[in-house]
Parts: structure tokens; C-alpha cells; sequence
């Protein structure tokens, strides 16, 4: 495949789209301690405004980079700025679910053991998923995953303010990094623009310089405007509508993550308590609107019909279906597991966002590169979208602490494409297969119905094939 197509098609979810029910600021010691590290420091150097590292961006990627880096052995004589736009961090609440959740996966899962911040997502909420049922609504295809005897968890579930929170708890005991909040990203120059070194410009005229400059600052990203290469942009016209629910008949556990699969788009239910399961709901736009606008019985309603409705069939496609399942001998619905019944909707948690894809056509430059959904962005239906984001921060600190143990310094660029050359290989294979899926699963075409029905029982039929997608995805 041709490799400029591959490096320039391609989360997701813009953070400030969904707002969490209700917050409370964040203690006023966190932000104080990590804005005034470095004061002493800083005002005894020859350039004060001078940083190795900084990255543009406080979101779930960039603070969990920030941190990785400077927790990391062969990098702490490095010194880190993290810039936020935001006037501070708001500490999520104890009382009620956010509406905003993360599928974890396995490799997010090492990274926040790796920088200490999954004992503390541990202490405070965290779901795990030991099952996840799609099946099709205009036929009888379906495929399960979990792992043999339930032994592993598939995925976790975490809202995405309290993985945040715990990524800032640890940046607390961490010296070399600074984050300065109220910190807007006015401007940049490069060193491709002839500057010395990477600068930035801040909303209120502050110039900063450093080595490397991260651009974290999301599918907006002013950073990769200013490095000047091609991004593929694709609006999907559709929004992804998100809501946390009571269930009315929840499993004692409810460990099972559901998605099905409707003409306009798939809906999924997230397990987040016992009784309590988030809901993302991909539809169009107008319809995402139309589903904002119900009142709590009507939206409630709406939600279960999605999920146990029976939707208009195909006799073709039954039959070809009917033919499937004589060849693989297997019963015709003999797998399906009837979603948990919505209850009730919380209040104040319904909320939309756009939905599209995009992705960069490199993710580095000399002195600059991009990481998350500054350089790619992707469907939720698979859960992958903040995943690749971490997988880069991974790959990223790897790389940079590999290039500064042996002195070649953090911002060459020949170093730098090692850390695209593997995000490549796994961000491109991710973002075709959901774009994909999804071109795939918005139409009730009988042919195209048939053959991804068809495809669907396949693969549910051939446990080592769902093994090795279950694997990937979770990587």
C-alpha cells in the first residue's frame, strides 16, 4: 500500500465537547505546588525561559506523557513544562459518574502501572470488562469476546476525570516537571521556520523556548498547523451521544460491555457499577440532536428500543444467514444475550459531541512531534481512540530516553522517526479498521448486510481468530 495513502488517512472525542455533570475545583495545593516548582531554579539559569521538553496540552495524553517522562531514569535530568489552556484542574466528583469514560486497555493499563497511577484509579472507581457482546440489528450475526473461564479482564472502564486526577496526583512528587495552567497557545516557530531552537508564544506575549516541543493540544492542533503537513480530515456527519444510566435488571456483576450494531450507527452500553453503565450512542446529526432534546422518560425509551427493538430483516439475507449456520453448525441466535434493561437516566449527564476521522501525515519534525489526537483521530466504536494516544506517550518515552542514554539528544530528528515509524505501524491498521467498520455498519444495503453478517459469524466461529483481534485491540 502505498505509503503517503497509509501515513495520511486516519479518539476522537473532543475534551471540552461532553462537560462532566458537576466538579468541584481542584485543591488549591496540586495547582500551586506543580506551577511554582523550578521558581528557585529557573530565576539562577542564563535563559529562564528555556525548557528541554514542553508539551502543549494537559489533556489525559499529554499530562500522562509529562509525567512518563519525568518519572523515567534516563530522563530526569531533563526539565519538563506542561502547558494547559484551562484556569485549572476540576476534581471529579465523588457522588456521581462522569459521563465522559475511557475503555482501557491492556497496554494503558502497564503505562499507568508504569508511572504509578493506577493505585489510584483503583482507590477511587474503575470497572472491569470481562465480556463484550456486538451483534447486528438487521440480522441475526453476533460474536462474543472474553478470555477462557473469564481469567482475564478484556478492557476497564474509567471515567476520564478520575484517570486524569490520578495522573496530576503523581505529577505532584515528580521535580522536574512544571505545569503552568491558564496557558494558551497563541503561536509557535520551528526550527524549519529558522528559529534556534522550538518557541512558543502564549496568549498573554510570554515567549518560551525548549529542545522539543510536544503537541498534545488535540485534533485542532495548533502545533501541527504550524509544522505545515498534510492532514486528512473526514467528518463523519454524525455525533456520538453519551448519557450514564441505571439499569433495571443488571447482572449481579455487570462485567459485560454490549454494542449493537444499527442502520445509523452502533450503540454501546459500558459497564461502570453494578447498576450503572455508560451509554455512547453514534448517530446523525440530526437525530443526536433530536435524542438531546427528549425529556428523560422519552430519551430512556428511545435507548432501550435501540438496544431490543427488532429492526426490519431481509428474507435474502436470513436465508443466507440460515446457510452460514448449517455450515458451521450452529443454531441461528443460539449466543445472544438480551442487553440489561435502562432504568433511569442520571440527571444533567446527556451530552454530544462530532464524530470524524483524521490523521497526519507525519507525526515528527526537528525539534517538534505530535502525539494523540494531535496526530490521528479515530471512531469510538472499537474503544481505541485515547488507547492509541497512550500507546504513543509509551513508544515516545521509550524512544526519548533511548536517544538521551546514548547523547543524541531528544529533539533529532532521525531519533524522532523511530517513535512514528512503530506508532505507524499500529495507529494505521487501527484507524483503516474502524473506518472501515463504520462505513460498513451505517447501511442496511442487503448485499453489504449479507457479506458483514457473514463475516461476523465467521469470526465468531474461530476462537483463535478472536483471540489474536481481541489481543491486538488490547495491546
Amino acid at each position: 500500500m502505498n505509503r503517503l495513502f497509509c501515513t495520511t488517512l486516519v479518539k476522537y472525542s473532543p475534551r471540552n465537547a461532553i462537560l462532566p455533570s458537576r466538579a468541584v475545583q481542584w485543591p488549591r495545593t496540586l495547582a500551586t505546588t506543580a506551577s511554582n516548582r523550578h521558581a528557585n531554579t529557573e530565576s539562577t539559569t542564563s535563559d529562564a525561559q528555556h525548557y528541554d521538553i514542553i508539551i502543549v496540552g494537559g489533556g489525559m495524553v499529554g499530562t500522562a506523557l509529562a509525567c512518563a517522562l519525568g518519572k523515567n531514569s534516563r530522563l530526569q535530568n531533563k526539565n519538563i513544562l506542561l502547558l494547559e489552556a484551562a484556569a485549572g484542574f476540576k476534581q471529579p466528583s465523588t457522588e456521581q459518574y462522569s459521563n465522559r469514560v475511557s475503555a482501557i486497555s491492556k497496554g494503558t493499563y502497564r503505562l499507568m502501572r508504569t508511572i504509578g497511577a493506577w493505585e489510584e484509579i483503583e482507590r477511587t472507581r474503575v470497572k472491569p470488562v470481562l465480556k463484550m457482546q456486538v451483534w447486528d440489528a438487521c440480522s441475526d450475526a453476533l460474536i462474543t469476546f472474553n478470555y477462557d473461564d473469564f481469567a482475564e479482564n478484556i478492557s476497564w472502564i474509567v471515567e476520564n476525570d478520575m484517570l486524569l486526577a490520578s495522573i496530576y496526583r503523581q505529577l505532584e512528587g515528580v521535580p522536574n516537571v512544571r505545569v503552568r495552567y491558564s496557558s494558551k497557545l497563541a503561536s509557535c516557530e520551528l526550527i524549519r521556520d529558522g528559529a534556534d531552537r522550538s518557541t512558543v508564544r502564549l496568549a498573554d506575549g510570554e515567549t518560551l523556548k525548549c529542545d522539543l516541543l510536544v503537541g498534545a493540544d488535540g485534533y485542532n492542533s495548533l502545533v501541527r498547523r504550524q509544522m505545515g503537513v498534510q492532514n486528512f480530515a473526514l467528518a463523519y456527519n454524525q455525533m456520538g451521544v453519551v448519557a450514564t444510566l441505571r439499569l433495571a435488571n443488571a447482572p449481579s456483576d455487570n462485567v459485560t460491555a454490549w454494542q449493537r450494531f444499527l442502520p445509523t450507527g452502533p450503540i454501546a452500553l459500558l459497564p461502570l457499577s453494578d447498576d450503572t453503565s455508560s451509554l455512547v450512542w453514534s448517530t446523525g446529526v440530526a437525530e443526536a440532536k433530536r435524542l438531546l432534546q427528549l425529556d428523560g422518560d422519552s430519551f430512556i425509551a428511545a435507548v432501550n428500543a435501540a438496544f431490543h427493538k427488532p429492526m426490519p430483516r431481509n428474507t435474502l439475507v436470513d436465508d443466507v444467514m440460515k446457510g452460514v449456520h448449517s455450515l458451521i453448525k450452529q443454531t441461528t441466535g443460539q449466543r445472544l444475550e438480551a442487553a440489561p434493561v435502562v432504568e433511569a437516566e442520571v440527571a444533567s449527564s446527556r451530552a454530544a459531541f462530532p464524530l470524524g476521522l483524521g490523521h497526519t501525515s507525519t507525526y515528527v519534525g526537528q525539534g517538534v512531534c505530535l502525539i494523540g489526537d494531535a496526530a490521528h483521530r479515530v471512531h469510538p466504536l472499537a474503544g481505541q481512540g485515547v488507547n492509541l494516544g497512550f500507546g504513543d506517550v509509551q513508544t515516545l518515552v521509550d524512544v526519548l530516553a533511548d536517544a538521551n542514554y546514548a547523547g543524541l539528544g531528544i529533539s533529532n530528528v532521525s531519533e524522532l522517526l523511530k517513535y512514528e515509524q512503530q506508532r505507524l505501524k499500529h495507529n494505521v491498521p487501527v484507524l483503516l479498521t474502524t473506518h472501515s467498520l463504520q462505513r460498513l455498519y451505517t447501511t442496511d444495503f442487503v448485499p453489504t448486510v449479507a457479506l458483514r453478517s457473514i463475516g461476523l459469524t465467521l469470526t465468531n466461529a474461530l476462537p483463535p481468530v478472536k483471540k489474536f483481534l481481541m489481543n491486538y485491540a488490547m495491546s
